[in-house]
């Protein structure tokens, strides 16, 4: 059974009603359309999180494509590889149509090349120094490795993971508008790029996407990428809407870390960020009751509801949480609660 931890009478549901209400938005200027809740399968690859079960990872993927969430985003260093290979079994016996794959490039950690960027470790507990690189034989090696793990033959989006500040942004683009040509990608973006460097990148190659974090807690995009993105017709992906687990309002102060979860250390996981927070989701709360919704749905919610935001990433563990993450779009937000919960998060 696909979601062996739902009743059947569950399943049914799922499939007829919540497909149905899942929202779908094209990116950018492109033909590429994409469930605006789309699965973020960065802990699906262990790496950062702590652990992984490779099992309920791709049984939350396939949940929430039965529950219309069409569109996976992952990276080749999300587990070195794990993620990718993942996603590439859970998509397996879908018709290829059916889904669109985001995968990254630009972040080796077998090559001593480019920006350093930082010092971390496998799932196996293996030390390994993280670089930003971008050059153009790296992005052409790491195009046909992400295509093996994957199983598929093409990339619908293809995304400059971070940053590099030692290779020209020019020959970053060249290389993958050669991908472009070549049918192995069929759209290109950019993650964690300013306003200046879309701008740049532009020049060689059209754009169709930034992926950036953004949350009720973290609105720095606001200020120039934002309004940049919609003057340009970019999509912004959001990821971290949630803040990493932080607005489900199910981490407390005293909240304790498996070894190795990058959050322990992450200055929005300390006491008094999540005592702060806390206080604002206990606000917003009387509304995602009235929804008979969660906290992590209401968030979900509103984030796509805000301007430029296109898409919101949300990972899950298992299936059921990806069900709850899809379950988001049926919650329909009128124009005083989007006012209510905004002067809230700006009071913040």
């Amino acid at each position: 059974m696909l979601l062996k931890n739902f009743k059947k009478s569950q399943i049914k549901y799922l499939l007829t009603t919540y497909k149905n209400k899942m929202e779908y938005r094209k990116l950018g200027n492109s033909d590429l359309k994409m469930s605006t809740i789309t699965f973020g399968a960065w802990a699906a690859g262990g790496w950062m999180w702590g652990s992984t079960d490779r099992n309920d990872a791709i049984e939350a993927i396939k949940a929430s494509y039965e529950a219309g969430v069409t569109s996976i985003d992952t990276a080749p260093i999300y587990g070195q590889g794990t993620s990718e290979e993942i996603v590439g079994e859970a998509i397996k016996g879908i018709s290829r149509d059916k889904v669109q794959i985001l995968t990254k490039f630009g972040m080796r950690w077998d090559l001593a090349k480019g920006d350093f960027g930082f010092n971390s470790f496998k799932n196996n507990g293996d030390a390994i120094d993280v670089y930003k690189y971008a050059g153009k034989e790296s992005i052409m090696y790491e195009c046909e490795q992400s295509l093996k793990r994957l199983g598929t033959d093409y990339i619908d989006l293809y995304q400059i993971h971070w940053p590099d500040s030692t290779t020209p942004i020019d020959e970053t683009f060249e290389a993958v508008s050669r991908l472009i040509e070549q049918g192995k990608v069929r759209f290109a973006g950019v993650c964690n790029y300013d306003a200046a460097q879309m701008s740049e990148a532009e020049k060689t190659l059209n754009l169709v996407s930034n992926q950036i974090p953004f949350s009720m807690v973290n609105r720095e995009i606001e200020k120039e990428t934002v309004p940049y993105c919609i003057e340009n017709n970019k999509s912004i992906l959001a990821y971290s809407p949630l803040e990493r687990g932080l607005l489900t309002g199910k981490i407390t102060p005293d909240y304790k870390f498996q070894e190795g979860d990058h959050r322990a250390n992450h200055p929005h996981f300390q006491p008094d960020f999540i005592e702060k927070t806390n206080k604002l989701l206990e606000r917003i709360k009387p509304i995602a009751e009235e929804h008979n919704a969660s906290l992590g749905q209401l968030v979900l919610r509103w984030t796509i509801e805000r301007p430029g935001i296109t898409i919101a990433l949300a990972g899950a563990r298992n299936a059921e949480q990806a069900v709850q993450n899809a379950k988001a779009i049926d919650i329909q937000l009128s124009k005083e609660e989007l006012n209510m919960i905004d002067n809230l998060v700006n009071a913040f």
